[in-house]
């Protein structure tokens, strides 16, 4: 409720007029958050930067008590914000209920006349940065004021930046209000969940682990924000199955956390694993609650102390495998209250009677006050079953201050969310009253320990709440039909999953960090803008996974001889190596292949497979389809297929026609030999026949 109207120089009026006039001054949600102005001004707004003014009393107050608000004045302009004078005023007509407490504070709609009761002078403010003045009412200014609710206003004026044509006069205003509590406060209990989300969506790893539980880490500033207050904690069972599940490996800042959660005195329930949300499940009418695949797939033996040697007859006793821990002792919380389920607010009477199938007939549901109708109180009946009901304009400003920016505005977060505790207790007098924060793993120690103690007064925990008298409500919420359907899908595809883990030597190391995924889509913190990309991601992940595995196209192949290897090519992008049967079948039976083949397929690698093969009588082209199954036979990711192209007969014709020159060569080579052999007898007959034909001759001519 923070309205900016600076008096600019000439020049800087003429170039602001027409942005100007279509601002308009609104105040925010809860305790005047800066103005929200129309879509024009909004785009002013970013181009001129602006000084905003926030008020914010500290705490509530006794009737006759002096008052103490602290005063926060932004300069966000490039500018210094001279000093200027803040005064603040009452209006002594309290805010009837929380309709008329939301137009105060969403609208500045309030009736009666204000009365200023303190002034006070303001420092200067550099320029891009906050100012905070502590301005204190004397009591005697709130002389006759009732308990109740009553707007507050601060107004800022005299203040300029820049000089010149420059100079603007910021003249601001605020609203919050001032709550001076009845004698008697209400029995206000505080529900404070404690959730962690790891990146992997299944487990908290060991660095994530160090992070969250160190000096500085989100879980640590949990425990130190309840730490000494009434808050009643609500755990998500991930967080120390995580922590256990490291056995000897977890981080010592872990364990210490561990330990400290388990002795602190707050009253405690567990929250579904993942904070998964039961109303979610009844709805896709599942028989029972999800919980958790096995968790010691995801946990290393090493990490753990072996169990004690068996003993044996023999000197030497066995080796004893190691103990690791299950689910149920993983899970625990220690001290925790059974039977208290924390859903979202869309349950129906229909859900109630489901829960009570699930947990038995003595569940307690946590609802928000704005799923049923009835009379105000934290205890109550719908249709029978027992529900703990939670304020929910309380919550929503409770919740935000414990994320606010400053503690100005925790403060002003704080004031709002006692303005309407104060006024839900005025309409339910001796009931005791619940709150119920968000889920939120941003929250700061002091943020959160300011806005608890602020409200929480009840130190009988779930006990006192459980056992006052309920009053009769009725539901009246409208179940979440997409979800259901969601993750009715998310459990098919886990169905695939299950399925095609049977390649794995151990298949909980896929499907428990799957089911623990799903369950955290399925979370209550998961708010309906989040929950279709969560579900995408999820459904993305899991064809993914499906895809893993499969055959490399093969190339085509030439096949010149009767028996050869075919070359298969397996991939496997999985983080594990799998166990796998390729089968072979060729479309013609010109080709002989060994039909099945086992196959092991290392992690993240590309394996090679030879597959058998022989042609028979006959050549072409054979198509040869290959398919991968697991152990069990389930299918395996897609098809592939090969042309292999055939020529049976190349190897024996090729034979025969080497046979043949063979005997050829070796035929013209005898008959070669036969010839000059015959050919060097007749020359070798030859010449004895003139030697013989010599002799003769002479004797002749002798004569």
């Amino acid at each position: 409720m923070t309205a900016t109207s600076p008096t600019p120089g000439l020049r800087a009026r003429a170039r602001r007029l027409i942005g100007r006039l279509g601002a308009v001054a609104i105040v925010t949600s809860l305790l005047a958050l800066p103005t929200t102005a129309s879509p024009a001004a909004a785009a002013d707004d970013e181009a001129e930067p602006t000084v905003t003014l926030e008020v914010a009393p500290a705490g509530a107050i006794l009737p006759e008590a002096p008052l103490t608000a602290g005063v926060s004045v932004h300069n966000d302009t490039d500018a210094p914000l001279t000093e200027g004078v803040v005064s603040l005023a009452i209006g002594r007509t309290p805010l009837v209920d929380g309709a008329a407490l939301d137009a105060w504070l969403d609208e500045d709609a309030s009736t009666g006349a204000f009365e200023t009761i303190a002034t006070q002078p303001t420092e200067p403010v550099r320029a891009n940065e906050d100012d905070v003045t502590s301005v204190l009412v004397p009591a005697s200014a709130l002389t006759g004021l009732a308990p109740g609710v009553y707007p507050l206003r601060a107004t800022l004026s005299g203040a300029t930046t820049g000089t010149g044509d420059e100079l603007s006069t910021w003249d601001l205003t605020s609203g919050s209000v001032v709550v001076i509590q009845a004698a008697k406060p209400a029995d206000v209990s505080v529900l404070v969940p404690i959730t962690a989300t790891p990146e992997n969506g299944s487990l908290l790893t060991a660095d994530e682990l160090a992070d969250l539980t160190g000096p500085d880490g989100a879980l640590t500033a949990q425990l130190d924000g309840v730490a000494g207050t009434t808050a009643i904690l609500a755990i998500d069972p991930s967080i120390p199955a995580a922590i256990r599940a490291l056995g000897m490996s977890a981080p010592t800042v872990a364990t210490d956390w561990l330990a400290r959660l388990d002795a602190l005195p707050n009253d405690r329930f567990a929250l579904q694993f993942g904070d998964a949300d039961a109303a979610t499940q009844a709805h896709a009418g599942l028989g029972d609650l999800l919980g958790p695949a096995d968790l010691t797939g995801l946990m290393k033996s090493s990490d753990f102390a072996t169990a004690a040697p068996t003993p044996t007859p023999t000197s030497t006793p066995e080796q004893a495998e190691p103990v690791l821990p299950d689910n149920s002792v993983l899970t625990d919380i220690r001290n925790a209250v059974p039977g208290i389920l924390w859903p979202r607010g869309d349950v129906t009477g229909d859900d109630l009677a489901t829960f009570s199938r699930y947990l038995g007939d003595d569940v307690v549901t946590v609802l928000p006050d704005s799923s049923v109708d009835g009379e105000a109180g934290a205890r109550a009946t719908a249709g029978g079953r027992a529900v703990l009901l939670t304020d929910e304009d309380v919550s929503e400003r409770l919740s935000a201050a414990v994320v606010a920016d400053d503690p100005t505005a925790r403060d002003r977060q704080i004031a709002a969310a006692a303005g309407h505790l104060f006024l839900t207790a005025a309409a339910a007098p001796n009931r005791p009253l619940l709150i119920g924060l968000d889920r939120s793993e941003k929250r700061s120690a002091d943020d959160l320990r300011a806005a608890v103690t602020a409200v929480a007064t009840s130190g009988t925990g779930l006990a006192g709440l459980t056992a006052a008298a309920p009053v009769k409500v009725e539901t009246t919420a409208t179940p979440d039909e997409t979800r259901a359907a969601a993750l009715q899908t998310m459990l098919d595809d886990e169905t695939r999953l299950q399925a095609f883990s049977s390649i794995l030597e151990q298949p909980l190391a896929l499907l428990a960090p799957e089911r623990n995924q799903m369950l955290r889509v399925i979370g209550v913190g998961v708010s309906d803008k989040a929950f279709p990309k969560r579900v995408a991601e999820h459904r993305s992940q899991t064809v993914d996974t499906l895809g893993s595995v499969g055959i490399q196209d093969p190339a085509p192949v030439q096949l010149f001889t009767s028996a050869a290897p075919l070359p298969v090519w397996i991939r496997n992008d999985l983080p594990w190596p799998v166990n796998l049967t390729l089968i072979t079948q060729p479309s013609d039976p010109r080709l002989s292949v060994q039909e099945r083949t086992p196959v092991q397929a290392g992690a993240a690698s590309n394996t090679r497979v030879t597959v058998p093969v022989e042609a028979r009588v006959g050549s072409g082209e054979v198509e040869v389809q290959f398919r991968l199954t697991s152990p069990t036979g389930v299918p395996v990711g897609a098809a592939a297929s090969a042309t292999v192209t055939v020529r049976a007969d190349w190897e024996g014709i090729g034979l025969g026609i080497l046979g043949g020159v063979i005997v050829l060569l070796l035929g013209v080579g005898v008959l070669r030999t036969v010839l000059r052999r015959r050919r060097a007898r007749e020359a070798s007959d030859a010449d004895a026949a003139e030697t013989d034909a010599a002799p003769a001759a002479s004797e002749k001519e002798s004569e």
